[in-house]
């Protein structure tokens, strides 16, 4: 059993009532788009805290409510946690409105992670579209720490336009640890001199071995379908595919049941799923 298993099954119970975190840094991404830092006011349960990449936490914003957001940051990294937030709803509209020092609620982790552990010497190609790339960065941080336990690894990341790209400060480090990033952008714009389209249309120039190679995608659910499709052309198994659906989730617990996708609560049995548990309702508009 790892220490993030055994934290989760010893403090799974007390992690139903939020602990208070303090702001620590704020970092603007995008217009409307943000990295916050937060750190546990008590420092004992922020030394036993600790997640894996994909899983997410509850928010909790008091007198407004809390959201289910995902962690962003560097698993290995016990100063704080990262969630890189946009700003669409109540909740985060008045996270938008605190200060570093200000606090809030944290109830977590919560979810299935992203199976890196299981597929040592694989290939792996991480697709991701607009804020479906912070998921995404914790595993490219582990990725970096036991980069000689990998293949190649790619990165395909696009937005809807240069300005809304994410992390962009960090790829010239990813790079250097010998990741592959391609990035592209639906809309450019006169200082745009990259590639122009979707993020499934990166796959044209890849070579892969589907037999060795492991997909982890996140963004948009119509970008998924078409990351699934790419995937599946190039013959790599469903099994090796790996979706995060991160769709309506309330309570962290399988409670209220506004995330479930099938027979499986997202909060619960995902949000990281293999596209094979998925395949039967994938065809399914609004699954």
């Amino acid at each position: 059993m790892t220490t993030a298993d055994s934290f989760q099954d010893t403090k799974q119970k007390a992690w139903m009532a939020p602990h208070p975190v303090r702001i620590e840094a704020i970092k603007s991404e995008t217009d409307n788009v943000a990295t916050y830092r937060l750190a546990f006011v008590d420092h004992e349960i922020g030394e036993a805290y600790c997640f894996l990449p994909g899983q997410f936490n509850m928010l909790y914003v008091p007198g407004v409510g809390e959201a289910a957001l995902s962690i962003s940051s560097d698993p290995e990294d016990q100063s704080g946690v990262d969630h890189t937030i946009r700003f669409v709803g109540n909740v985060t509209g008045a996270i938008r409105k605190m200060a570093v020092g200000d606090i809030l609620g944290l109830r977590g982790p919560f979810g299935q992670s992203w199976p890196l552990q299981d597929y040592p010497g694989s290939d792996v190609v991480i697709a991701a579209g607009g804020i479906g790339l912070p998921p995404l960065r914790p595993v490219i941080h582990q990725l970096i720490l036991h980069r000689h336990d990998f293949g190649r690894i790619v990165v395909l990341y696009g937005a809807r336009s240069p300005d809304e790209l994410l992390f962009t400060d960090a790829f010239e480090d990813w790079s250097a640890h010998g990741i592959e990033i391609e990035v592209t952008v639906d809309r450019a714009d006169s200082s745009w001199h990259g590639q122009v389209g979707v993020v499934p249309m990166l796959f044209y120039r890849l070579r892969l071995d589907p037999a060795k190679t492991v997909v982890f995608s996140c963004g948009p659910e119509i970008m998924m379908r078409f990351v699934v499709f790419e995937a599946l052309a190039r013959k790599i198994p469903a099994d090796r595919i790996f979706l995060s659906m991160e769709r309506n989730m309330r309570c962290g617990q399988g409670a209220c049941g506004h995330c479930q996708v099938g027979p499986y609560f997202v909060c619960q049995d995902g949000p990281v799923f293999s596209y094979a548990r998925l395949e039967p309702f994938f065809s399914v508009e609004d699954f």
